[in-house]
This record gives structure tokens, sequence and C-alpha cells, in this order.
């Protein structure tokens, strides 16, 4: 159960047994159907997901019903409302399982402890911070630079798994277009042969 989650930390720090051992103690197990929400804008953001199994959507739902996707997550990701839980104010965001998953959770309040106890997790959760800064600046500047068809190429090129699991329509939101447009993108590059 703690394998995936113990790999992915050790990319960036390593735990002693002791350490392992505390850490895990703090992990709660969630298992959510297809469709479950793990957060809902306006309630206040209590954890942290890793993704063991399944896949998680961040998205933010505008004033007319319509969901704009911040970010996927699949297997060995992390998800969850970081604004939420960087402010303490209610959650901006919705996450919500597109998949049945199997998660393990870690509460704001044994992550602080966990940072406390051993800090070098402060270093940890501070790259993963800081690669979802990068991600996010990134993607801000591909909307405004890139054209539909460069942000997909890209977007099948640095997540080749997600293109095959997640609904067109959800890719299209989190590249910032429109489902009708990414189906135009997606059969221009069949007939070049880039796609198939």
């Amino acid at each position: 159960m703690y394998a995936r989650i113990l790999k992915n930390i050790s990319r960036f720090i390593q735990l002693n047994e002791a350490e392992t051992a505390y850490f895990t103690s703090l992990l709660q197990e969630r298992k959510v159907s297809k469709k479950e929400f793990l957060t809902k804008e306006g309630e206040i953001c209590r954890h942290t997901y890793f993704v063991n199994k399944g896949c998680l959507r961040t998205f933010y739902t505008d004033k007319e019903g319509g969901e704009h996707n911040v970010s996927l997550a699949i297997e060995d990701w992390w998800a969850g409302d970081l604004y939420g839980q960087l402010t303490g104010k209610p959650a901006r965001f919705n996450v919500i399982a597109m998949e049945a998953s199997d998660l393990l959770a870690i509460e704001k309040k044994s992550q602080e402890e966990l940072y406390l106890k051993i800090p070098k997790f402060e270093r940890f959760f501070r790259i993963l911070a800081q690669n979802a800064y990068v991600a996010s600046q990134e993607r801000i500047l591909a909307t405004m630079t890139e054209t539909a068809e460069e942000r997909y190429l890209h977007f099948r090129d640095r997540y080749p798994e997600m293109d095959k699991r997640i609904p067109q329509q959800h890719i299209a939101s989190y590249l910032g277009i429109t489902p009708e447009s990414l189906s135009r993108v997606r059969k221009n590059l069949t007939r070049k042969n880039k796609i198939n």
C-alpha cells in the first residue's frame, strides 16, 4: 500500500525506518468511486491526496456552470486544493474522482506535525509546490503563445497515459480550448499522420 508513495518521496528525500513508520502512520487510506467528490468549492480543504490507483480532476466552476480543469492526476501524482491548504480559506476548486481510485490522504494538521518531527518533509512538500507553480506558469505561457495543436501535442508528449484515459472534453478544458476545437486538432493531426 505504501510502496508507490515511498518511492515518490525518495526522489527528493531519504527516510530511515523510524521516519517511514511515523510518516505512514499519518496516512489515511481512501477508496473513492467514480464521480465522488473529495473537495468541493467553498468547503475547507483538510487533506492532500496521493493517487495510488485511479485518476482525479481538479476544476473550477464559473458563474454559468462551466467547468475549467486546473489539474489532472493519475498514479504517482499528488492532488488537492493548494490554495485552500496554504491559506486556510474555503476551497476555490473541486476535486473529483474520474475513475474509482485508491488514495492516501494526509490531513493538514498531520502535515504540520510532520514538518516539526521530520523537517526534511518541509523540503519535500516545498519541491511539490514549486513544481506545481512551474507547471502552472508553463500552462499560462502556452495558452498565450502556442496554438491549440501545439498545446495538444505537448500534452500528449508529457502525459501519454492521460491522453488515453481522460475523456476528450476534460483534456480540452485543461488545454483551454473547446472540445470541438480539440476534435478538429485531432482530425488534422491524424490526416498528417502525427497521431493514430
